[in-house]
C-alpha cells in the first residue's frame, strides 16, 4: 500500500492544520472538500471536466456501484480508476451511510442534506424503512429492483477491493439523532465488532480509515474515539449523528478531536461553507458532501461575500428568481470558473427557466470550481496565520 500523511503546518490559534496524504494515484493537500461521485460520476461533469477544475480527488458509493453495474463488473473493466476515466485517488464509503439513509432516516425523515439537523421545524411524514440492521449486517431492499441484499463487513471490504479505490471505510452503522441512548450505545458497540472486522478482512493494498460512533452522548462519543484510535487504521473518520443542530456538531467535535493523533481526519457528509470554516478549525482534514452539486442542479449557485454573500442566505444566490433576468454580470465576479468566465446570469436563468440539459453542467462547474478555491484559500491562510481573519470575513454576518 501506498499510502502517508505528512502535516505541513499546524495554526498557532487553532486546530487547523494544512497537510498532505499521498496514495499511489498522486496527492490530496488538506483540508479538503472531496466532490461526490457517487456512481463513478459526479453528476453532469465527466473526467475532463474534474481536470478543468483541478479536482485532486473524488469519493463514490460503495452501495450504489455494487448494485449498478456491480463491483464484479467494474473490477473487470480495470477498477473505478479505468472505468470512470479519473486518475486521481478515490474515497469509497462503506455502505453505513445506507443503512441510516435507507432504515431510520426514512423512518425518521431525516437526511444528510437539508435536516440531518432536527432542530426547528420537520415534517412528521415516514417512509417505508429499506434496511434492516441486525449484528449480522445490514439486510437492504434494492432501491431499483427491491432484490434483497446482505451487507456486512467482509461483503463491504469485498466490494471496496473490486472497486479499486485507494481510501475505504469500514463498515459501520450510521445512527440517527433521533434514536435514544441505549440503542445508540448498542449500534455503536456493533460499530466496534465492525470495525475489527473490517481490519481483518480489507484489502491490505487500500487505507482504511475507522469510524467514530457514539451519537450526540459525550460518554459514547469518548469510548467510540479511544476504541477506534487504538486500532491500527490509516485513517479517523467521524460519523453518525452529529446532534440536532450544528452546535451540538461543533461540541461534539470538541470532544473527539483532542483526543486524536497526527493521523487523517475525515468528516462524513458535511459540507456547508460555515461547516467548513467551523470544522477546519476544529483540525478536520477532509470533507464529503453532496450539497454543491445538488443545489446547483436545483438552481442554487454559490457568491462569495464581496458579491453580496451572507450568512443568512448561505452565501448562494437562487438562479430561478426573475431579477436576473436581464443581469449581465457573471455568478460570482472573483470567480475563475469555466462558467463565469463565460456566461451571465441572464443566460443562466434563461437555461434554467427552459429546463435545457446544459445548464447543470454549467452550475455545477461552478458551485465545484467555487469551493476548490475556498479550501484553496482556507489551505494558503492557515500557511499564512491569517485562518481566523479569512474565517471572519466570510462569517462575520
Amino acid at each position: 500500500m501506498s499510502f502517508s500523511f505528512t502535516i505541513l503546518k499546524q495554526d498557532s490559534k487553532t486546530r487547523a492544520r494544512v497537510g498532505r496524504i499521498k496514495t499511489s494515484h498522486g496527492a490530496i493537500d488538506t483540508p479538503y472538500l472531496v466532490p461526490v461521485a457517487t456512481s463513478a460520476s459526479v453528476r453532469t461533469l465527466d473526467s475532463e471536466d474534474l481536470s478543468i477544475l483541478g479536482a485532486e480527488c473524488v469519493l463514490s458509493n460503495t452501495y450504489h456501484l455494487h448494485l449498478r453495474p456491480g463491483d464484479e463488473r467494474i473490477k473487470k473493466l480495470g477498477g473505478l480508476h479505468t472505468f470512470m476515466h479519473f486518475s486521481g485517488p478515490i474515497f469509497t464509503d462503506s455502505g453505513g451511510f445506507q443503512a441510516f439513509s435507507l432504515g431510520f432516516g426514512r423512518e425518521h425523515n431525516i437526511n444528510k442534506l437539508g435536516n440531518i439537523f432536527p432542530q426547528g421545524k420537520r415534517t412528521e411524514e415516514k417512509q417505508k424503512k429499506l434496511a434492516h440492521i441486525s449484528d449480522k449486517g445490514v439486510l437492504f431492499e434494492s432501491v431499483y429492483d427491491g432484490s434483497k441484499q446482505l451487507m456486512n463487513p467482509k461483503r463491504s471490504m469485498k466490494i471496496q477491493s473490486n472497486l479499486g479505490s485507494d481510501i475505504i471505510m469500514a463498515f459501520d452503522e450510521c445512527t440517527s439523532p433521533l434514536s435514544d441512548y441505549e440503542y445508540t450505545k448498542k449500534a455503536m458497540e456493533r460499530t466496534h465488532r465492525w470495525a475489527l472486522e473490517s481490519l481483518k478482512f480489507h484489502d491490505k493494498k487500500q487505507a482504511l480509515y475507522g469510524i467514530i460512533q457514539g451519537g450526540w452522548w459525550r460518554d459514547l462519543r469518548d469510548e467510540s474515539t479511544k476504541f477506534i484510535s487504538e486500532l491500527p487504521f490509516e485513517g479517523i473518520a467521524i460519523g453518525g449523528s452529529l446532534g440536532h443542530s450544528k452546535k451540538d456538531m461543533h461540541t461534539i467535535l470538541d470532544w473527539v478531536i483532542p483526543e486524536l493523533d497526527a493521523r487523517p481526519r475525515h468528516l462524513l457528509g458535511i459540507g456547508d461553507i460555515d461547516d467548513l470554516f467551523e470544522c477546519v478549525e476544529r483540525g478536520i482534514d477532509t470533507f464529503d458532501c453532496v450539497a454543491p452539486t445538488r443545489i446547483a442542479r436545483r438552481g442554487s449557485l454559490y457568491i462569495r461575500p464581496a458579491a453580496g454573500g451572507r450568512l443568512s442566505n448561505k452565501f448562494r444566490i437562487s438562479i430561478k428568481s426573475g431579477k436576473f433576468r436581464e443581469d449581465k454580470k457573471p455568478i460570482d465576479s472573483a470567480c475563475k470558473c469555466p462558467t463565469c468566465k463565460q456566461y451571465s446570469r441572464a443566460y443562466l436563468r434563461h437555461l434554467y427557466s427552459i429546463n435545457e440539459l446544459s445548464y447543470y453542467r454549467l452550475a455545477t462547474l461552478h458551485n465545484v470550481q467555487f469551493m476548490l478555491t475556498l479550501m484553496a484559500e482556507i489551505r494558503e491562510s492557515i500557511q499564512k496565520g491569517t485562518f481566523l481573519k479569512l474565517k471572519k470575513r466570510w462569517l462575520k454576518a
